[in-house]
């Protein structure tokens, strides 16, 4: 988020408030929860904040920062959460039928799964173009108080192989969850098939949506060769330098699982090999990441609690490289 004291999940309004930079640095952005998208010969990063953060680069190098996506909160968001008054989270953007589609999360009791993902879209990135503009086409979906052990906030959509959108969604308690979009990616597929892709052992009783345990988080699904890879957030961010945040990754023939690990351990059973996690001299601790190939290259963002600034927030971009197994290598610079 570009106000890194705002807070991306459930879990995070519950931690510390991290500090926020006196000034931008063009090479080491403030960001949370990032995602990204190309544009003509411009990279768009967008992540939680007021309205939905942005940045801007030529270069993957050298970040500027742009206006947000909306300058006051949607219409649906009054009528499904009334009480909403705090950042919008965690958004994921996709090119699909001629438009970017922009999916973003509302909380409005952090902590708690009282939240609903909305959708918007633009035919361009661009906000020198005459055809810039972000319509907003209301809320996806929603969780209730009490009602679900599942969570409406970090959203993530991916086109399998037979060109069917799916939604990807959830954190924490009942984990996350994959269900089928309409082609025009506008709602969900009726009749709706659920399914549960990941989730954490947990000790608590129903309806309990204790933070201690089951923290998964920030799901991002991402074909490369004959598999779906399902990248997911363990532990506690949003702490500065006191975070653990790290990434840790499954794979599986289908998008809807069973995802596995190397060890071949079920990613519905708390499974998932670790891929990055802070080195305890630049970086504290990282984590909600997206994957991308773009122009024939191959990256992975992320944000990550900078120590030599104190915990501040800040993006991660580096080129994702594969093993001879064919599992993810991150190298962190």
């Amino acid at each position: 988020m570009m106000v890194v004291a705002s807070l991306s999940t459930a879990q995070e309004q519950a931690a510390p408030t991290v500090p926020q930079p006196k000034v931008f640095d063009p090479k080491n952005p403030p960001i949370h929860d990032p995602v990204m998208a190309k544009d003509g010969d411009t990279y768009y990063v967008f992540g939680t904040g007021p309205g939905i953060s942005t940045l801007y680069s030529k270069d993957l190098k050298t970040w500027q920062k742009g206006n947000p996506v909306f300058d006051r909160n949607p219409e649906w968001v009054k009528e499904a959460l009334p009480d909403f008054k705090g950042d919008i989270w965690a958004p994921d953007i996709i090119f699909h039928q001629g438009r970017f589609h922009l999916f973003y999360a509302c909380n409005a009791l952090p902590g708690k799964p009282h939240a609903a993902i909305g959708h918007a879209s633009s035919p361009t990135l661009n906000p020198k173009s005459p055809q810039y503009k972000w319509a907003d086409h209301g809320k996806i979906v929603q969780s209730v108080l009490n009602r679900d052990m599942w969570q409406a906030i970090d959203p993530n959509v991916i086109v399998d192989e037979k060109g069917t959108p799916w939604f990807i969604f959830g954190s924490f308690w009942d984990g996350i969850k994959a269900v089928k979009m309409t082609d025009d990616m506008m709602k969900l597929k009726w009749p709706e098939e659920w399914h549960s892709i990941s989730r954490r052992p947990s000790n608590q009783k129903l309806y309990t949506y204790s933070l201690e345990d089951s923290q998964t988080e920030g799901a991002f699904i991402y074909k490369h060769g004959d598999y779906y890879y399902q990248f997911v957030s363990f532990d506690m961010c949003c702490r500065g330098v006191k975070s653990n945040y790290h990434i840790v990754v499954g794979r599986s023939k289908s998008v809807t699982g069973p995802y596995v690990d190397r060890a071949e351990f079920s990613m519905m059973d708390g499974g998932g090999t670790v891929i990055a996690i802070g080195d305890g001299k630049k970086w504290a601790a990282l984590g909600h990441n997206s994957v991308y190939n773009i122009d024939g290259k191959e990256y992975l963002l992320a944000h990550g609690y900078s120590i030599p600034d104190n915990g501040i927030s800040e993006l991660i971009v580096t080129e994702l490289k594969w093993d001879s197994e064919g599992w993810p290598i991150v190298e962190l610079k």
